[in-house]
């Protein structure tokens, strides 16, 4: 059966000596297998759409586990997240979370639009720790375990303050902390982005300006609950974690372009 998606490589790989399978993200049929063939030599006429991140109309054919490609073009190449080596990085991290996350056949309408939004927002200069912490709420939100943030978890008290615990689902409040003794104390902001992220469409995402003790703090939550309620082990993380290492012992800002106006976006401002 011939099918026709749109769709984002969030894996590729080489098969033979000549052949890619690339796995796309497709809002229609979730994620996709195809053997493109011929997509690793020089002269080829579909090379370019076995590239990871890229975003494009794929045509091909299916009747068993993997489909073949049959026809394709680019809508957008994503060519920026494939140079340097910060952008690999954290489209890498972001693709691998999704490809892990999702399962094969599940409908993938809202995260594909989300996992755009996302490779949109890291070609564009956005802080890419912020833009990476809102997407991880994406992902375990479309898994099934995002966390309560507006009320304890235990006794539904609506008052903080609250500590934020992976294991007991969310906020616990002063009365209910020995449920979880290992339950973070975060700072304010930190919790105020965490229901942002939480509510946000990422196509909406502003410019966040957020200080490294906040930024610190976002990514120790997000990934206590990833590693309690998804327990993935990412490649891509551990180079990701080397890399920012490496960035702050250099103790050289990330290069970023400066902010633009403010649009109205969800999100824009300080934190």
């Amino acid at each position: 059966m011939l099918y026709r998606v749109e769709g984002l490589v969030i894996r590729s790989s080489d098969y033979g000596e000549g052949n890619k399978i690339i796995t796309l993200l497709t809002p229609t049929y979730g994620k996709q297998g195809i053997v493109v063939r011929g997509a690793k030599k020089l002269k080829s006429r579909y090379g370019a759409l076995a590239q990871l991140f890229t975003y494009g109309d794929y045509s091909y054919y299916k009747g068993g586990t993997l489909g073949t490609l049959n026809s394709g073009e680019i809508i957008e190449s994503f060519r920026e997240l494939r140079e340097g080596l910060e952008g690999p990085a954290y489209a890498a991290y972001a693709a691998e979370l999704t490809d892990r996350a999702i399962n094969d056949d599940e409908a993938a309408t809202y995260l594909f639009h989300q996992l755009k939004a996302c490779q949109s927002a890291l070609a564009g200069g956005k802080d890419p720790q912020i833009v990476l912490r809102a997407y991880e709420m994406k992902v375990i939100s479309a898994a099934g375990y995002a966390p309560m943030l507006d009320e304890c978890v235990s006794c539904g008290n609506p008052d903080g303050p609250y500590r934020f615990s992976s294991l007991a689902g969310g906020a616990l409040c002063y009365r209910c902390r020995h449920r979880d003794s290992t339950a973070l104390e975060l700072e304010d902001a930190v919790w105020k982005l965490l229901r942002v992220f939480l509510a946000l469409d990422l196509r909406r995402l502003g410019n966040v300006a957020v200080k490294t003790s906040t930024k610190r703090q976002l990514q120790l939550a997000m990934r206590r609950w990833m590693d309690t309620h998804l327990n993935l082990n990412l490649k891509s993380r551990g180079f990701l974690d080397q890399l920012e290492k490496y960035g702050e012992l250099l103790g050289e800002p990330r290069k970023r372009p400066e902010p633009s106006p403010p649009t109205g976006e969800a999100g824009d401002g300080t934190v």
